[in-house]
């Protein structure tokens, strides 16, 4: 044969197929019993079919040799029930956030106290929520626990029905019907800035949340009713508005202070949130100023970064938050798939209490001047 004759095509090499998974059907077959028998038995009972012990036990044996596991979207098909619930929320900024996690640590507690297993979606942004939230629900989780939502409406145009939720704190606008678990973020606030009062502090900074917070203007209405309560007027420029980080609390206190040179320094700063109060610290250190003995420093929500600077704040029940919300969530899913309305409240409000910590102190006897 010649160089120039052609060679014969070589057949495309064969690809080993992996073996099916086993079936429903494969386990009745090893059984030696029906496929609605095998259901029966591996669904602990749960459908019409009776079987005795001794069929239940072969039909066990017969899925553990075949190592069968059930078909997870056949199961939610057939009970209308994934066991998935989803978590949604955005995370603001590069830093930790200590908020998200509290809260979340609950969520999970509560879904493994109900056998769920939890998603999290993310958004970059509330605005995406009209186009995001609906994509989430089809199907793959059977409800979602919504983190702190801001709307620009109550989302009753497009958020589904079929899909249960309960919110976490949110803000203003949410759809009628939907159950909301908070905290009583206002009395919280009058009650920490009563107990400064009590330590003799009359100049209480407050370096609140942003506008447009509905969390952060109740926290300033505490403030504000303990001052009325105490006959207490405080300076406009006492209450100044940052973001929730400690990012922001650092420039509004280090802004404050640059504002203030040569002024007598306040008796103590309450931080609108933990990472606020942190940043606020920060600044006042640049300063040499030490934290209680030339300034009380307090926060809200006592993080896990609160517990670990032993940083007197409002604690905000987070945990708890979380997992009422999956509680009452779970209750919206058995009561959609049942076609029963839910009959609990619609607005769950919990109540925070003040936590002492190395942060909080009498106040000095001479205040001392801003350098």
């Amino acid at each position: 044969m010649s160089d120039s004759t052609p060679k014969p095509a070589e057949a495309p090499p064969k690809i080993p197929r992996r073996s099916s998974l086993p079936t429903l059907a494969d386990v009745a077959r090893e059984a030696g019993v029906s496929k609605m028998a095998a259901s029966s038995a591996l669904n602990g009972g749960q459908n019409s079919a009776r079987v005795s012990a001794e069929t239940r036990e072969r039909v066990m044996a017969a899925a553990e040799r075949l190592r069968y596991r059930p078909n997870a979207n056949a199961r939610a098909l057939t009970y209308r029930r994934t066991n998935a619930i989803g978590f949604v929320t955005t995370l603001m900024g590069r830093e930790p956030n200590a908020y998200f996690l509290e809260v979340f640590g609950g969520v999970i507690e509560g879904a493994m106290a109900t056998g769920q297993t939890t998603a999290v979606f993310t958004l970059g942004s509330w605005d995406e929520a009209p186009t995001r939230i609906p994509a989430l629900c089809d199907g793959r989780v059977d409800g979602l626990v919504v983190l702190a939502p801001r709307l620009e409406d109550d989302g009753e145009s497009w958020l589904p029905e079929h899909t249960p939720m309960v919110s976490v704190h949110a803000s203003g606008n949410w759809r009628a019907g939907g159950v909301n678990v908070e905290s009583d973020e206002e009395a919280g606030a009058y009650d920490m800035v009563r107990q400064m009062f009590a330590l003799g502090h009359r100049r209480i900074l407050h370096v609140g949340g942003p506008e447009g917070f509905p969390g952060a203007d109740r926290r300033i209405d505490g403030y504000m009713r303990a001052h009325a309560d105490a006959g207490v007027t405080p300076p406009r420029d006492h209450v100044l508005r940052t973001s929730f980080t400690a990012e922001g609390g650092a420039q509004a206190m280090q802004a404050w202070l640059q504002r203030h040179r040569g002024r007598p320094l306040p008796d103590a700063v309450f931080g609108g949130s933990d990472a606020i109060a942190i940043g606020c610290m920060e600044a006042l250190a640049v300063r040499g100023l030490n934290v209680p003995r030339d300034i009380s420093v307090v926060g809200f929500d006592h993080t896990l970064l609160a517990r670990t600077l032993h940083m007197a704040a409002v604690r905000q029940p987070l945990h708890e938050m979380g997992r009422r919300a999956v509680d009452v969530l779970v209750q919206l899913i058995e009561a959609s798939r049942r076609d029963e309305a839910y009959v609990g409240p619609s607005n769950i409000v919990l109540l925070p209490e003040t936590v002492p910590g190395r942060t909080l102190a009498e106040p000095r006897r001479t205040p001392l001047l801003i350098d």
